[in-house]
């Protein structure tokens, strides 16, 4: 990670239930399909917090009213792009992400979950084990995870 260079400023959200149990989302942008926890940027202007809650509307249909801010991350979480992904995305005006990661706790129910948002970002989600994260996620984004799910073990 080279902290000279330009990073987006990003959020990161872990949604539990009940059972402690992660929400994942599947990827449509991915041929491998892989899963993923909801994240999204932070428009200019917007605080992390708001662009967390956002986010989450946007791309699961769960609004603020079924959510419970419940812990935050202390520090900013940095990731590179694979290059041919750097040179593309954004184009090409950043080389990764700095990410801002909050955990909520859902308290809706299943009606509450849309991921057939106006602009979808996944195809299906389920709820999940901590074990599953990590193994299934795109593999740039796996020392990531594992930082979150450090930090955030205890509330799961």
């Amino acid at each position: 990670m080279n902290k000279n260079k330009k990073y987006r400023p990003n959020v990161g959200i872990m949604i539990i239930n009940k059972k402690k149990e992660i929400f994942v989302g599947q990827r449509l942008d991915h041929p491998s399909h892989f899963w993923q926890m909801p994240q999204g940027g932070i428009d200019s202007k917007e605080t992390a917090l708001n662009a967390a809650l956002r986010e989450s509307v946007e791309e699961t249909g769960i609004k603020k009213s079924n959510l419970k801010l419940t812990a935050e991350t202390k520090d900013w979480h940095y990731y590179d792009l694979p290059l041919d992904l750097a040179k593309t995305l954004w184009n090409g005006k950043y080389i990764g992400q700095k990410q801002k990661w909050f955990l909520f706790e859902f308290l809706g129910t299943k009606k509450d979950i849309n991921v057939n948002t106006k602009n979808p970002e996944f195809s299906e989600y389920k709820w999940v084990n901590k074990l599953f994260l990590e193994p299934n996620i795109v593999p740039f984004k796996r020392p990531i995870y594992k930082k979150i799910l450090e930090e955030f073990k205890n509330y799961l």
